[in-house]
């Protein structure tokens, strides 16, 4: 069974924008039944944003930050994460700069360089997919080169439920595939309408979350952490009905 779960701040990020919203959110979060996040930047100072996640009782997990600023001044961005008392330094994605197959090789490389130097620190480069990492180059796809390229000891995979699907790619198959690889799992389910696929609250939707939890338990996962991009109406309410599903269902 699954011991905590933990919330992406990106699903609700209009109230992480001041200290006082900061404030007010942890303890929504904490309310509500998640002991965990994972940062999706941070709008104020990194030691305040840590303060206030530990006296709310809440632990940083990871973290969503900016690339460039790992690619420019990378000493900088080890201290911003060791305010926030985690141990995974991570991006949000990078399709931007992997417009080709020689564009993946040379962010295999930028990325295995920083991992290099934060592994001295205690930190793990963490990579965050979306579904356009599933696109082919010469019969192999982004996911595929990134797995292959980016060293396991010292980097690992911030799987999303969701987009493996969206982007065509089993799920299951994904996280068995990353086996001690996957620190964190971002829960995120997929329902349909007559428009397509979108992101909806845990069980809401038609991912085969039973299996999905089963194999990441197997596979060594440590942190189940939920994301919704877009809501419907309070992202609150909506990670309201995410907890209540989970602690019922994998939470006994």
């Amino acid at each position: 069974m699954i011991k905590k779960i933990g919330v992406q701040l990106y699903t609700i990020r209009k109230y992480m924008e001041t200290a006082e919203d900061i404030k007010n959110s942890f303890a929504k979060l904490k309310e509500l039944g998640y002991d965990e996040v994972q940062t999706a930047g941070c709008k104020i100072p990194y030691e305040d944003f840590g303060k206030y996640a530990k006296e709310a009782g809440i632990t940083i997990v990871g973290t969503h930050d900016s690339f460039d600023m790992m690619l420019n001044d990378l000493e900088q961005s080890i201290k911003n994460h060791k305010a926030l008392g985690t141990t995974n330094m991570g991006i949000g994605g990078a399709l931007s700069r992997m417009k080709t197959e020689e564009d993946v090789i040379e962010f295999i490389k930028a990325a295995n360089k920083i991992a290099d130097r934060i592994y001295e620190e205690g930190f793990k480069f963490t990579y965050h997919n979306h579904s356009g990492e599933f696109i082919k180059f010469n019969g192999k796809t982004i996911m595929d080169m990134l797995v292959e390229g980016l060293n396991p000891e010292k980097t690992s995979f911030v799987l999303d439920t969701y987009w493996v699907q969206h982007g065509g790619g089993d799920v299951r198959y994904w996280i068995e595939k990353l086996a001690g690889r996957i620190d964190i799992l971002h829960l995120k389910d997929m329902g349909r309408d007559n428009n397509g696929p979108y992101i909806t609250e845990i069980g809401n939707g038609n991912l085969y979350f039973d299996g999905i939890i089963e194999t990441a338990l197997k596979a060594g996962v440590k942190y189940f952490v939920v994301e919704q991009d877009s809501c419907p109406g309070d992202p609150f309410d909506s990670l309201k009905i995410s907890s209540d599903y989970i602690h019922a269902r994998y939470m006994k």
